[in-house]
């Protein structure tokens, strides 16, 4: 079964978050994925396939955003797909990586076309991606992000608020600042719940005194402390702590996540599908981590249903032993454009078993959520 794509619809959405989520790169108020759709001809039918940049507008989480994303993706990934096709090469999701290899870095971008490659080649199967990985579980045991709050008590109520909801797991944001005393508080609040920090690479070495009073938590982990070109550094700080250090930023495919297990300097591996290229990819980081004994997560970046979906199915892979930031829908959004993701009274996300991904858009919401629309066409010149 020979799938030829025919075009890529760049349609960047704004959907508003239900309330801003701040970090120490910024507060996000509302959110702007770009969607990617794949149209793409299976015999005499045609087939769509859809993926999701999760780029950010600015280049503060990494060196990506959202504007670069959309024109490398135009100018670049799409002329290399249709110099593929025009030279008989199939594009599959398999080769997608290899084939835009000379193109440096962008693996947001790349792991957005590869990812709407891949759901309209299962859906050309009707396979679902969770069969594709090989992932019998059903349902994943689902976590939330906390950000920074304006005071203590406005944070004791919102993780409460999660809570009674039944997640399993909480992570807080955290920064110089905030981050002793609001992780005691909660500590000292809700008892022994799972509890993990998240950084966002905003300590320096220099910090690892400070850092050690959060030993006292008995935290699952803390995500990303320094800067993400930093794994040596992250190595020595490990040593001088006892929570575990876990990486992020620093883990841009399964040789740096190699290189930082090697080191010492991760004990934990955050899994993030668009960081690392795409789900190729990630599934490589899962494989290389199961190897070493050191346990995985998946990552989120506020993705709509779409990402969320392809996420619930990735985390249902044998090493991903801890709770994922893979939420119910109504963490962040009031409508998502698939329909929604909803916690079981276990705290628990199903994955979904349809053909691709398992979701459908609704395109009378991505239309009316759209700000900027693109088509790149595909066919041989």
């Amino acid at each position: 079964m020979t799938v030829h794509l025919l075009s890529l619809d760049l349609l960047t959405l704004r959907l508003p978050l239900v309330s801003p989520f701040r970090t120490s790169f910024g507060v996000q108020t509302d959110r702007t994925p770009m969607l990617v759709r794949v149209e793409a001809a299976v015999g005499p039918r045609t087939v769509i396939g859809w993926g999701e940049c999760v780029a950010l507008p600015r280049p503060v989480y990494s060196s990506e955003f959202l504007d670069g994303a959309r024109q490398i993706i135009a100018s670049e990934i799409a002329p290399a797909l249709r110099s593929a096709q025009t030279s008989g090469i199939e594009v599959t999701a398999e080769n997608v990586g290899d084939l835009l290899a000379p193109i440096r870095g962008h693996r947001m971008a790349k792991a957005a076309v590869e990812m709407a490659v891949l759901d309209a080649q299962l859906r050309a199967s009707d396979r679902s991606f969770a069969s594709w990985l090989g992932v019998t579980a059903t349902r994943v045991a689902s976590g939330v992000s906390v950000g920074i709050q304006d005071s203590v008590p406005m944070l004791l109520d919102v993780v409460g608020g999660y809570l009674a909801e039944g997640y399993r797991r909480v992570k807080l944001k955290i920064e110089p600042g905030w981050d002793v005393e609001p992780v005691r508080a909660v500590r000292e609040r809700f008892g022994d719940i799972p509890l993990q920090v998240d950084a966002n690479t905003a300590y320096r070495l220099g910090d690892a005194a400070h850092l050690r009073r959060l030993d006292a938590f008995d935290l699952l982990l803390i995500e990303q402390p320094l800067a993400d070109e930093d794994l040596r550094q992250h190595s020595l700080l490990a040593r001088q702590l006892q929570t575990p250090v876990c990486l992020d930023e620093s883990i841009v495919s399964a040789e740096t996540a190699a290189d930082a297990i090697a080191l010492g300097a991760s004990a934990i591996i955050n899994v993030k599908p668009g960081r690392v290229g795409g789900y190729v990819e990630a599934r490589r980081v899962h494989d290389v981590a199961r190897a070493h004994g050191v346990p995985v997560w998946c990552g989120g970046m506020l993705e709509t249903g779409i990402g969320r979906a392809a996420n619930a199915a990735l985390g249902g892979l044998p090493g991903f032993t801890l709770p994922g930031d893979i939420s119910a829908s109504d963490r962040f959004y009031r409508e998502d454009i698939t329909a929604p993701f909803v916690l079981d009274d276990e705290g628990f996300i199903a994955i979904p078993r349809g053909p691709g991904f398992g979701v459908e858009p609704d395109e009378d919401r991505v239309a009316a959520a759209q700000i900027h629309a693109q088509r790149v066409d595909l066919s041989p010149a």
